[in-house]
């Protein structure tokens, strides 16, 4: 398949007067028209600009199934505040509407897996929208080990009257799994390296922790308040933990401390009203706040919080609170697939990626826009327009 007379927007900004190749479910390569082939199927792209197919660096998809109730909802498993050993790709399901209503408005992969009830909730994966069969839209599993602070934990088992009930048991619990699981991996260490020594007993938790611990895998870290995210930050300096912010709504009032991290942030829900006491710090230009001191930001629905198809236009709201629009879009293609470890697949539009993209006839972050064409894996799902 080659796309001709394409307009290609990349970081580095837009080409025009191009053609793409795809072969299979890969983008075979780019270059100017002059430079097309011939022969083979083509696609007259004249007066539309392509961009890698929209990423969610944060969602719920098939975690909480569209318009079915309780029966759907497989994201919380509210009986156990620590819980690293639950896999999100175990409670996916592909064929949750929300799927469908994200292909439609260009979102070809979202970061998915467990809500924020638990203080460790498990792995995060990274799915394509396109499929039946979780196992064939995975890009990587696992993508993340998901934690959360603040008020969530504490109200989800306080109410039961169970721990935790309070910000300092929620760090108590995570810090005590977490010297668990270092010892266990201290004791694996020293059975290997002498046979007299004897294995420690299986233990599934503190197994799932063993790649986190070794910084193979980071930690998305749901926060909202200030001192959420100092506590987080805390606890994964102890550690030596890899991680990313997840929401960091009051992350603008101390960009400063952030910036000095060396890390990225996943900003949103955008569409959002402050329904619980540590949202009261939300401002709409947090993300815009956030670019400014430096730190990569990535834009996310967290749907079903807000729906999936609503991505790109919580990137434009940003836009018009002050994000460049360039921070935006990448904050919506590359910057949440390096959060993911996945820029070898998706994120740009490069020879050797995947064929994920997607056309429009004008600016996608606003809010008229439509996408004429959608491409996942190299096939067409959506084309709405006429050569």
């Amino acid at each position: 398949m080659i796309l001709k007379n394409l307009r290609i927007w990349s970081r580095e900004g837009f080409a025009e007067d191009c053609y793409l190749t795809v072969e299979g479910s890969r983008i075979h390569a780019i270059g100017p028209m002059s430079e097309c082939p011939m022969d083979g199927e083509s696609l007259d792209c004249r007066g539309y600009t392509a961009y890698p197919g929209f990423i969610d660096a944060h969602s719920h998809l098939g975690m909480f199934d569209d318009s079915i109730g309780a029966e759907g909802e497989d994201g919380n498993e509210s009986t156990d505040p620590i819980t690293p050993q639950l896999r999100g790709i175990d409670s996916v399901y592909a064929m949750d509407r929300g799927f469908a209503d994200a292909l439609a408005a260009g979102v070809t992969t979202v970061v998915t897996g467990p809500g924020s009830a638990n203080a460790i909730a498990g792995t995060f994966c990274a799915v394509k929208t396109y499929g039946r069969i979780v196992d064939e839209m995975v890009i990587k599993s696992p993508v993340a080990m998901k934690m959360a602070f603040g008020e969530n934990p504490k109200g989800i088992y306080g109410d039961k009257s169970e721990t935790p009930s309070t910000r300092m048991a929620t760090a108590a619990l995570v810090r005590e799994q977490l010297f668990k699981a270092q010892r266990y991996m201290q004791d694996l260490e020293k059975a290997a390296e002498d046979p007299d020594e004897d294995e420690p007993e299986f233990d599934m938790k503190c197994e799932a922790l063993l790649p986190v611990l070794r910084r193979e895998l980071p930690v998305h870290i749901h926060a909202h308040r200030a001192d959420d995210i100092a506590t987080a930050v805390r606890i994964c300096h102890e550690f030596g933990l890899r991680y990313v912010l997840v929401h960091a709504t009051e992350g603008h009032l101390i960009a400063d401390y952030l910036a000095k991290e060396n890390i990225s942030i996943i900003c949103g829900p955008m569409i959002n009203h402050r329904s619980k006491p540590e949202l009261s710090g939300f401002v709409m230009d947090s993300p815009t706040q956030l670019a400014k001191a430096g730190i990569p930001i990535s834009i996310c629905t967290d749907h079903p919080e807000i729906p999936q198809d609503l991505l790109a236009v919580s990137a434009g709201l940003c836009v018009r609170e002050g994000l460049p629009w360039q921070t935006a879009m990448e904050a919506i293609t590359w910057v949440p697939a390096v959060q993911a470890g996945i820029e070898d697949r998706v994120g740009s539009l490069a020879p050797g990626l995947d064929a994920d993209l997607v056309l429009f006839d004008t600016d996608p972050l606003t809010l008229e826009a439509r996408p004429a064409l959608v491409m996942v894996n190299g096939q067409i799902i959506h084309k709405k327009f006429t050569e």
